[in-house]
């Protein structure tokens, strides 16, 4: 297997908008970006859920685009979701991301229609072909309405030699060594189900696709560290610290949740746009309380002292 271009921790932005206005920040954006690399991801990846992709006009699109990776000046690498309804606008997309110096694109099969599996080949290697970028396949069937087997993605990426890597977010444990199986080592992938962070590590991914980092980068970096290292102790106590916030941003909704954290943290990233809505007070609370609990000293790791400083 080549070597991957993206691993590690692969942390996804929120695109701020202007409370008042409701228009895009790009000031904000240029510092929650600069935040993410400087707290050291490994990977920043804009226009995915969390950047409310879905809701976004193409200029607006295209000015998050350019301004995320004008940003990151390729100081780590950058995944750029493309995704769009029809072909046509994924294929625009992705000469964008391309233009403006993406490491990678990412690909979701947006669907209205049920489409055949000749039209999803069709769909993706024609956004292959569109750019000289690798390809990562975005399996979630939570969002898109359609599950893409190991057997099919395998057979997909034979077919397509720049689709490379696979981002699989089924909940499903099993799916990571069998895209690996099925793909005889051809395929990287990674993880987009937060609860599976270690499972999925350990089960050979390559990397962790997550917006924790926008609250908690050093607790996604510490137990990213323990889980390749082999520090399986350090790295289950780790998990379960993080299990309850994790769980929390998931269940109700990212763009919401990481914007309610960021108005916490004094780094306001302004409103979800609608038909979202802010996460409610009595959530923002408890939110609240998890990231005051997750604020506290750390486990002590090898050649650590207890009394260490906070994390997070």
């Amino acid at each position: 297997m080549t070597t991957p271009p993206l691993k590690g921790i692969i942390a996804y932005p929120v695109t701020p908008f202007d409370p008042a206005t409701g228009e895009l920040d790009l000031p904000a954006l240029r510092r929650l970006t600069g935040e993410l690399v400087d707290a050291g991801s490994h990977a920043v990846a804009p226009l995915g859920s969390t950047g409310e992709s879905a809701y976004l006009r193409e200029a607006e699109w295209d000015a998050v685009c350019e301004t995320t990776l004008q940003t990151v000046a390729g100081r780590v690498p950058t995944l750029v979701g493309v995704s769009h309804w029809s072909t046509e606008g994924t294929v625009r997309r992705a000469r964008a991301a391309a233009r403006h110096g993406a490491t990678a694109i990412m690909v979701l099969p947006l669907v209205y229609w049920r489409l055949t599996e000749a039209e999803l080949e069709k769909h993706f290697a024609t956004v292959a072909a569109a750019t000289d970028l690798p390809v990562m396949l975005y399996n979630n069937p939570g969002t898109s309405g359609v599950d893409l087997s190991p057997e099919t993605i395998a057979a997909l990426a034979r077919r397509i030699p720049s689709l490379t890597m696979v981002k699989e977010s089924s909940g499903d444990v099993t799916r990571f060594r069998a895209v690996l199986d099925r793909s005889e080592g051809a395929l990287s992938v990674y993880n987009g189900s937060n609860r599976l962070a270690l499972d999925a590590f350990r089960s050979g991914a390559t990397g962790w696709c997550t917006a924790a980092p926008c609250l908690v980068p050093q607790a996604c970096l510490d137990l990213y560290n323990a889980a390749v290292h082999g520090q399986d102790e350090r790295a289950d106590a780790l998990l379960a610290e993080l299990l309850p916030f994790l769980k929390f941003i998931v269940d109700h909704g990212l763009p919401r949740t990481v914007k309610a954290g960021l108005e916490i943290r004094g780094r306001a990233a302004g409103h979800p746009r609608p038909p979202l809505l802010p996460l409610p007070q009595k959530e923002t609370e408890q939110l609240r309380e998890l990231l005051a609990r997750l604020d506290s000293p750390p486990l002590p790791g090898p050649g650590t002292a207890a009394t260490a400083g906070p994390t997070g």
